[in-house]
């Protein structure tokens, strides 16, 4: 491939929500199809990824094949060849690379990283795998394997990113020109611009993302989520006692978090949102319009997934894998002849 790469990937397991879907689906697949004549667009699957906490492994090959389901239904592409979808756990050059740069990367290095001993804090210690302990090795993996220089990161990725550098760039010290070095994080951000797309906050907790590892799922609307169940979703969110509608993030977390949502569902601002319904007194009211316009994206959104060809993204995903053991072979081989295991 003679094309600069893009990659991006969301982990497969636990379901997806509108976060996913307008933060960072979205953005991302309105890119790979303006971007695609100047670059390859590497829309993969991480699946290795879900195994860094517990999960449900009789649910993992579904949750697989959705993520591809759900990338399509938001319309990537099938039959554009310079965007690929792929699954990481179907190009073995993943796995293998992860243990050979595991030999070049510090414990401190490891232990350093803000992601790990946030989740390992939520984890008791017979729980924390060494699978979390290495995953930024395993994502400098699927950044190196394909020569990426741009890999759109939010800010609790960017550690890892800087990672992903300091590692290529180790090797290419000691052992020549191995592996592109990825952008640094200013530039991945001049590139696809800081704000990738609104971050949904969820709608119990405002002061928080919206995570599909919430336990309870009260404060996050799932793809899967049925109309009826967003709407009360909705109806429910938390807001304040202010009874004014207004854009004050800092002040009405709550309801700014309603006006992002559909500003989202529109297409629009949140400043044209918020202009439009300026000062509106009764909560209830606002809610109603967000949680019927909400419902019949649902509604429409899950008639295209059950749409789908499954056998047409089956084979854009063989394809993909194809190519993509090719290259990730290709960059694995000069690994191993540099540092001494094959000739």
């Amino acid at each position: 491939m003679s094309k600069p790469v893009i990659l991006t990937g969301i982990r497969a397991n636990n379901d997806l929500h509108i976060g996913n879907y307008f933060g960072a689906m979205l953005p991302m697949i309105d890119m790979a199809k303006r971007r695609s004549d100047e670059y390859d667009i590497h829309m993969f699957i991480p699946d290795l990824h879900s195994f860094t906490a517990p999960i449900d492994h009789s649910q993992l090959q579904a949750s697989i094949m959705n993520n591809a389901r759900v990338y399509v239904a938001a319309g990537l592409p099938l039959d554009n060849p310079s965007i690929h979808l792929y699954r990481q756990s179907y190009v073995p050059a993943h796995s293998e690379l992860t243990v050979l740069l595991n030999n070049f990367v510090g414990m401190g290095e490891m232990e350093r990283m803000t992601q790990y001993k946030d989740k390992s804090a939520r984890l008791s210690n017979d729980r924390v795998s060494v699978g979390l302990f290495d995953y930024p090795v395993l994502m400098a993996s699927d950044i190196l394997l394909y020569n990426a220089k741009y890999i759109p990161v939010g800010d609790d990725q960017t550690q890892h990113l800087e990672i992903t550098r300091d590692i290529a760039e180790r090797m290419n010290g000691r052992f020549g020109e191995l592996f592109t070095v990825p952008e640094p994080v200013a530039k991945q951000h001049e590139f696809f611009g800081k704000e990738q797309g609104l971050r949904i906050k969820d709608l119990a907790d405002p002061s928080k993302k919206m995570s599909k590892s919430d336990e309870t799922g009260k404060g996050v609307i799932f793809l899967s989520d049925s109309p009826d169940e967003a709407r009360k979703k909705i109806m429910s969110a938390t807001t304040d006692d202010k009874a004014s509608v207004n854009y004050d993030k800092e002040n009405q977390p709550g309801i700014s978090n309603i006006i992002d949502i559909l500003a989202l569902l529109r297409g629009v601002t949140p400043a044209e949102v918020a202009a439009e319904y300026q000062g509106m007194d009764r909560y209830g009211d606002f809610k109603k319009i967000v949680a019927d316009e909400m419902a019949q994206f649902l509604t429409d959104f899950q008639s295209r997934l059950a749409s789908l060809n499954d056998a047409a993204i089956l084979t854009k995903l063989e394809e993909s894998e194809r190519a993509m053991n090719e290259v990730a072979n290709t960059t694995l081989r000069r690994v191993q002849k540099a540092i001494g295991l094959r000739s």
